[in-house]
């Protein structure tokens, strides 16, 4: 394999625990250490004055200085801040997870020159929003991100590369169906892919991305306070020092039930102290609900994809969680088929996203790609429209879940009433027809119309969604030259200036230009147009998107130097 200006390096962004890897020069996936010697890092960052401390350190600081600690900041995109302050400061989930990417990119940098460009993975679940935010925190830490891509699929894009999948004398290898169970540290995914030869196309996605081995940790931290409440009546969660130590020693003990039959967990708060053993039935037990979750979701995603159990060659593991015996059992029963644990759970992700920036490397210098990747969506994209019937506002969806990408889809709507000004479009997430029900994406304007317009007057919207998640929505008046090409404004997400000063704060660089979205098919789906006859869109004159109370707020002032002032 020749030499590339850029190493092709992929990274699994996770919740608990992130990893970084890179492509050797026989094209083989390699994790790179941290500065401290080890494969995974810990997305965790602690803030001790002016220095800020990412990782396993960081993590030592939950037991002494609590509340200076930013844990599980992935859980919190989506979100303006994160969810509690940090030192009685806020600070938004991306720049958070920056940090995590830019002690990666620095420890990584040490081993392999610099590194300017990446494939960062994300649930298969995230939502538009969590995708976009996912973006904002790779340019923030300074590096390009060339595409986003799914967990499960960078997975078994890795198990693939394992089993020869790549290797072009395997070209016609006969397609095998697999279900990969991905459950990490905070989120939970499944995924039914077929691949064969160099295609690798997901079928159907579901999962959780407020569900994860924290929540099993959770169990064991409540029954532990449980017990020593009945001993001191006073709660060791009370304390945020005494909830870090605890929470560690649950976490340790969780590890050890998945090798051990028992495992013993100690807590001590305002002078008493406790020993709790605890036994891997009576783990399970506590957890039961937890796991009969992911086992639903499973069900669901399978049925999705048109499938039966008979259909599934492999179930495939990943994500530290999926180590615990609960979840083989659960698995095993449920498919009748052992499931394979052939990757290793932790590096897998990052591997796939290597061998995925790989191909997009090769792509730019004229390389045709080894495999291709085709994702689907996880959440249906819609619009807020009027049921003429009704007089109710619904979620008109264009874009169904689970439709193959890149997609452009249209629907066609109509005017409310004559003489309309102006029409507002708000964009929805989610399989609900209610759109309170559905996530709110942003929404984009058409202002100005003809004031002769009659009633009625068909609206065109589309959406050109691509696999990284980014959208694009257009939207034309028939008979009239208005026509809107808009990248939605999302309610709460950073402003441009905010992430070039943010990005100028942490990583130390200047504002860059965003990559645009890869292509190594050419190929987008189109999808077949929706009749939409009896919907109208709402009449909304007072809209301006123009107006500075529409505009994400810039606390403290959107300089570098105005986030010192702020955060600092």
């Amino acid at each position: 394999m020749s030499k590339r200006k850029h190493p092709a390096v992929g990274i699994d962004l996770g919740t608990t625990f992130s990893v970084i890897s890179r492509l050797d020069d026989l094209g083989r996936p390699q994790t790179l250490i941290n500065a401290e010697g080890d494969k995974i890092t810990p997305s965790v960052v602690f803030f001790e004055g002016e220095n800020v401390v990412v990782g396993k350190e960081a993590m030592k600081a939950v037991a002494t200085d609590a509340d200076q600690v930013a844990e599980c900041a992935k859980r919190d995109l989506g979100h303006r801040f994160y969810h509690r302050l940090l030192g009685g400061r806020q600070y938004p989930p991306e720049a958070l997870q920056a940090w995590v990417l830019n002690k990666l990119r620095f420890d990584a940098e040490k081993q392999i020159g610099s590194i300017q460009k990446c494939v960062v993975t994300v649930p298969a679940y995230f939502d538009e929003v969590r995708r976009k935010a996912t973006q904002d925190a790779g340019y923030i830490a300074g590096v390009e991100v060339m595409d986003i891509i799914n967990e499960p699929t960078a997975a078994a894009v890795a198990f693939g590369f394992q089993q020869g999948y790549m290797n072009p004398a395997n070209k016609d290898q006969e397609k095998k169906k697999i279900l990969v169970y991905d459950l990490g540290g905070g989120t939970f995914d499944v995924t039914v892919m077929e691949i064969g030869g160099p295609d690798f196309n997901a079928l159907a996605t579901d999962g959780d991305v407020q569900l994860g081995g924290r929540d099993w940790d959770q169990r064991l931290v409540d029954y532990v306070a449980e017990e020593f409440i009945r001993k001191f009546s006073c709660d060791p969660r009370e304390d945020p020092n005494a909830a870090g130590r605890l929470w560690r020693e649950c976490e340790d003990a969780k590890r050890t039930l998945s090798a051990r039959q028992k495992a013993g967990i100690a807590c001590d708060y305002k002078g008493h102290a406790v020993r709790v053993e605890i036994s891997r039935q009576t783990f399970h037990e506590i957890t039961q609900d937890l796991l009969d979750r992911t086992a639903f979701t499973t069900r669901q995603t399978l049925q999705a994809a048109g499938l039966t159990w008979a259909d599934i060659d492999r179930v495939l593991l990943v994500g530290g969680s999926s180590r615990m015996p609960a979840v083989v059992e659960m698995l095993r029963q449920l498919s009748g088929k052992e499931p394979d644990q052939s990757v290793s759970p932790d590096e897998a992700v990052a591997h796939g996203a290597a061998l995925h920036a790989g191909i997009l490397l090769a792509y730019h210098e004229g390389v045709s790609p080894s495999f291709r990747i085709r994702n689907v969506n996880s959440h249906s994209l819609g619009v807020v429209a009027t049921d003429i019937k009704t007089k109710r506002p619904r979620n008109a969806i264009l874009i169904p879940r689970n439709t193959p990408l890149p997609v452009v889809a249209r629907r066609v709507f109509k005017t409310h009433k004559a003489g309309q000004k102006s029409i507002l479009v708000q964009i929805v997430e989610g399989e609900s027809p209610s759109p309170d029900d559905c996530s709110q994406l942003g929404k984009c304007t058409v202002r100005n119309l003809p004031p002769e317009l009659a009633a009625q007057t068909p609206i065109e919207v589309r959406f050109k969604y691509e696999e990284d998640g980014r959208l694009t929505v257009m939207v034309s008046v028939e008979g009239t030259k208005k026509q809107l090409k808009h990248e939605i404004t999302r309610e709460n997400s950073l402003t441009q200036d905010q992430l070039d000063s943010w990005r100028k704060y942490i990583s130390g660089l200047d504002p860059a230009e965003r990559p645009e979205p890869a292509h190594l098919s050419k190929e987008v789906r189109t999808a077949p147009p929706t009749k939409a006859a009896k919907e109208t869109l709402d009449y909304s004159p007072e809209v301006d998107l123009d107006k500075p109370g529409s505009k994400t707020p810039d606390p403290g002032g959107s300089s570098a130097s105005g986030i010192k002032r702020r955060w600092n």
